[in-house]
């Protein structure tokens, strides 16, 4: 068993769930935080699963992650 840092989004229609330290593209959804992150969890099982170990960064990179807002002129 790994710990893996999960970034979870809020959206207008659900959340959005995807790990971080994971090579390759896994995303999960649900209508409540509980459900994305089951089916997040769910995802990383079977990608690890079908492209093996190998897919998880032993020792990522990330130790921290921060949602923050800036205004940027465009």
């Amino acid at each position: 068993m790994k710990a893996i840092k999960i970034i979870v989004e809020k959206h207008s229609d659900g959340y959005i769930a995807y790990p971080l330290g994971i090579k390759g593209i896994v995303v999960g959804e649900g209508d409540t935080y509980e459900e994305a992150l089951a089916d997040v969890k769910s995802a990383i099982r079977c990608h690890i699963e079908v492209f093996g170990q190998e897919v998880v960064e032993q020792d990522s990179p990330v130790l921290e992650a921060f949602v923050t807002e800036a205004e940027v002129i465009v």
